[in-house]
């Protein structure tokens, strides 16, 4: 038995997000049934994070076991021909060791949200990213945003269906960027709660709008209350881009 480690890009779009569903398609259910049609096992895929439905994947890492003899590269291109025609690709295989997982292995994961700011409606980035027609005033987003970075407890930016042990997250980076009439909001830290980084997001757009103070923000976040939140943002422009281990930089 080998166990392989897989990255995976993917467009959310079509799928209910990464975890198997019974009511639809995910792309985890999609990894594996290509991996049962390679090597006819029941092989499961574990990753680093899940997604929800539309939200999409960059650098998604997972690994998965197999018993049938493969080297890395044949395994990655016979996952990729029977992965069509669905929108998932795997762009690296490694052979890794027994004991390394996707998920308990990492210590640490990156998200990049992606905003459209104009009027004219979206056409090839429809789903994408989200459009916001208003004008945004990024600086006022960037400084709201430092207000959030460090240890704190996230409750008012955690979904009422969070499943964590504790709403208590440490996070390392929220920056905000725009180059012309797109901005990118880049969140990285150990782990998120459910749907941490799109109710950030859709406060700093509030406070883009000129709707919020900056100080609105971190009266959310004190007031440790889902009630308080803002503005959840759509699941459209959200990205997960990539993960830590101990033995690597950013994969």
């Amino acid at each position: 038995m080998k166990r392989f480690a897989l990255t995976v890009e993917f467009d959310g779009r079509p799928f209910m997000g990464w975890q198997r569903q019974s009511h639809g398609p995910s792309v985890q259910g999609a990894l594996e049934a290509a991996a049962f049609a390679v090597t006819g096992e029941e092989v499961a895929v574990h990753a680093a994070g899940r997604t929800d439905a539309g939200v999409h994947g960059l650098a998604m890492r997972a690994h998965c076991d197999v018993a049938k003899p493969f080297a890395a590269f044949r395994l990655m291109e016979a996952l990729n021909a029977r992965l069509r025609p669905h929108p998932v690709a795997v762009l690296a295989c490694e052979e890794v060791a027994a004991d390394w997982h996707a998920r308990f292995s990492c210590i640490g994961r990156a998200y990049e949200y992606r905003i459209v700011n104009r009027r004219a409606p979206l056409t090839w980035e429809a789903g994408l990213a989200w459009q916001v027609p208003q004008p945004l005033d990024e600086e006022a987003m960037a400084r709201a945003a430092a207000m959030l970075v460090g240890r704190h407890d996230f409750t008012t930016f955690r979904s009422a269906h969070c499943q964590a042990d504790s709403p208590v997250r440490t996070l390392d980076v929220l920056a905000v960027e725009r180059v012309g009439e797109r901005l990118a909001v880049k969140a990285a830290a150990r782990s998120f709660l459910h749907h941490q980084v799109r109710s950030m997001v859709g406060c700093l757009a509030l406070v883009g709008m000129g709707r919020w103070a900056v100080d609105d923000v971190g009266a959310a976040l004190a007031a440790r209350d889902r009630s308080r939140l803002g503005l959840n943002a759509p699941p459209d422009g959200l990205f997960f881009v990539g993960a830590v281990y101990p033995d690597s930089v950013t994969t």
